[in-house]
């Protein structure tokens, strides 16, 4: 069996996480050396490790100049916000690229139906505490937006395109979801997407906020797609993560590097590696060192899948969604991840 080189993949992740060479802060640079690191501890130890913040601090103001662009352009009734890993600093490229999210605010979606079945069955409402059920009632009440919505996105898509294609030499429209623009001086790419507001009965009874939903506008079929929730995975990652120290967020950067140099099929993203670190009981591992999460990660995969019952019912860190039932091309990939993660723990038990 060839012998893994460490040294040579730790390099190649700090390269991608520090592309310009920048100096790492002091604070880091100490950490690495008061530490006598094996080669497979050390690959650890910056596969766990965040981007500089000079990077992220960069994706961010490339975000925050075409959110300016579209407003100083004329853009109105629309709301801002960013999601994706950036905004949880578990993205693993120094040149990660951002997304901005133009939300319209001339209308919102909501689960009116739900509200309704809710109200008018008294075994469904007793399991909402009076306020709740009040909250349902306000909502009820509201009068239907009586304007064309997909017309009013299409707008906004089309207003946007217009702007952003006259400020900035490289900007992409064709893509059906976003449009994607490059900031050539901070050397980053923005990807502007249109949605809706949506609200559920959660975001309903927990006075939206980080509860609500989005849905996003796909231009080709002038439709919307089913509803996503950014920004309370957000939140929950962010808290979490901060509870336990930074370990959280570790372990996500952990999976995502190893995806990055497997030569097997490992067909995840950030929703997948979130629901599965986010999943794992915070007590089993808020004191241990670095170099222990790895075995509480190994743990945590073969978990799941080694039983049907396990992977069916891990949801997402937002708790809308399964996020391995129904889909055997996603286990297998979890499998193929396994063996990764299985091969780093062996290494470090020898290292040990």
């Amino acid at each position: 069996m060839t012998q893994t080189n460490y040294r040579n993949l730790a390099e190649q992740v700090r390269l991608k996480q520090n592309p310009d060479n920048i100096a790492f802060t002091k604070a880091f640079s100490d950490e690495l050396a008061s530490v006598s690191y094996s080669d497979v501890l050390y690959y650890v130890k910056i596969a766990m490790n965040a981007v500089e913040p000079s990077y992220t601090a960069r994706s961010k103001e490339a975000g925050e100049n075409v959110k300016n662009h579209l407003l100083s352009g004329g853009l109105t009734d629309v709301t801002f916000r960013y999601q994706g890993s950036v905004m949880t600093d578990t993205h693993v490229k120094g040149h990660s690229d951002i997304d901005l999210l133009a939300i319209s605010d001339k209308f919102y979606s909501r689960a009116l139906f739900d509200v309704v079945s809710i109200l008018n069955d008294p075994s469904r409402k007793q399991n909402y505490y009076p306020s709740q059920i009040s909250k349902m009632e306000v909502e009820k009440s509201l009068p239907v937006y009586v304007g064309v919505s997909l017309d009013d996105l299409r707008k906004l898509r089309l207003n946007s395109e217009y702007i952003l294609s006259s400020v900035y030499t490289y900007c992409e429209t064709g893509k059906p979801k976003s449009i994607k623009v490059n900031n050539t001086n901070l050397r980053r790419e923005v990807d502007v997407v249109i949605a809706n507001w949506y609200d559920d009965i959660r975001s309903i009874v927990n006075d939206k906020g980080e509860h609500r939903g989005i849905q996003i506008y796909n231009k080709d079929s002038h439709g919307v797609g089913s509803a996503d929730f950014p920004f309370l995975s957000i939140e929950r990652i962010n808290q979490r993560s901060a509870q336990t120290n930074g370990r959280l967020k570790k372990m996500i950067r952990f999976l995502k590097n190893l995806k990055g140099k497997s030569s097997l099929d490992i067909g995840l993203n950030s929703f997948e590696f979130n629901a599965i670190c986010y999943d794992i009981d915070k007590s089993k591992y808020e004191s241990l060192a670095y170099y222990e999460l790895v075995y509480i990660i190994y743990l945590q995969i073969r978990s799941i899948c080694s039983s049907n019952l396990i992977s069916d019912g891990l949801i997402s860190v937002d708790g809308s969604e399964y996020v391995f039932r129904g889909k055997p091309e996603r286990l297998q990939s979890l499998k193929n991840l396994l063996i990764e993660v299985e091969s780093i723990y062996n290494d470090l038990k020898s290292s040990l």
